[in-house]
């Protein structure tokens, strides 16, 4: 299938992102929100990002309006049911992502593939759970979207192979790199990463070195353009610690048990840059660690 038009659903951090580089990439796109100002806000940050990219002189004046031009937003979730592809890029929770599915499909039409930006997920759940999982998978885009080159595309169990094809030429045409992964718990980024963040707060709770030595090591003795700590500060720690659980809940291995300093910090709410407190306080001109 030809997809032309393209409905994102969730204006945060990865929806607006998705909906800047499909727009640059000449598809119509419907942004879909539950709030206003998160659709204000996140047309905003395009624009802004946008006009970051010309003044750098990677796209042109004239193709930050285009791009502008084709995104429209919308509260009515069911106005997304008219694109030919829909991805979803809600919060990483299950019974919510199952509810908008739900919501959505007396809508769309009979071609419509539905996907899911989730970082960890069943695709295979979430297909059963619509009227078409043979028109269902993942398309996982890394954080921030348009600088991030890769996407991780995973098929379910019943995913079929046009439902890919169609999937792998939006990803080629956003000029962007695509991974086939297998529908297993956090798929491959994830999958790999995740323990790797869960270790340094390890690291950090059994007093083996303090936040700014863990990043320092690794910044330098890895060559990792971030610490992990750094790291799990930008993807926000309620998420790396929901991960971290669907690993140990879907894998049952002892080795992805969250850190538990990683769950008390998530407890007091400092879910890292979002919150402007996580394993650094970003409150100030600088950021601090906090332990």
């Amino acid at each position: 299938m030809d997809v032309k038009s393209v409905g994102v659903i969730g204006a945060g951090q990865m929806g607006n992102g998705i909906a800047h580089v499909l727009a640059l990439a000449e598809y119509d796109v419907l942004l879909n929100d539950v709030s206003q100002d998160a659709l204000d806000g996140a047309m905003a940050t395009i624009e802004g990002n946008l006009a970051r990219q010309a003044s750098r002189g990677k796209i042109s004046d004239e193709d930050v309006q285009t791009a502008l031009s084709r995104i429209n937003t919308t509260l009515d979730l069911p106005e997304l049911g008219q694109t030919d592809l829909v991805i979803e890029a809600a919060t990483e929770r299950e019974a919510i992502k199952q509810a908008i599915f739900e919501d959505l499909q007396p809508h769309l039409q009979p071609h419509t593939i539905l996907t899911s930006n989730t970082s960890s997920i069943s695709i295979t759940r979430l297909a059963s759970r619509t009227d078409r999982p043979e028109r269902f998978m993942g398309f996982h885009f890394m954080n921030p979207v348009p600088v991030m080159q890769l996407v991780e595309l995973i098929r379910g169990i019943a995913t079929d192979e046009e439902t890919f094809k169609s999937c792998k030429a939006v990803v080629d045409r956003l000029g962007k790199t695509a991974a086939s992964a297998e529908d297993f718990p956090a798929f491959i980024v994830n999958r790999i990463l995740m323990p790797m963040i869960n270790e340094a707060v390890y690291t950090l709770y059994e007093g083996v070195g303090s936040v700014q030595s863990i990043d320092q090591s690794m910044r330098l003795g890895a060559n990792h353009p971030m610490g992990p700590l750094e790291l799990a500060d930008f993807i926000g720690l309620d998420t790396c610690l929901a991960i971290m659980n669907v690993l140990h809940d879907g894998l049952a291995d002892t080795k992805y048990r969250p850190c538990p300093l990683l769950t008390k910090y998530v407890e007091a709410g400092w879910l890292g840059r979002k919150t402007e407190r996580g394993f650094y306080d970003y409150r100030g001109e600088t950021p601090v660690p906090t332990r």
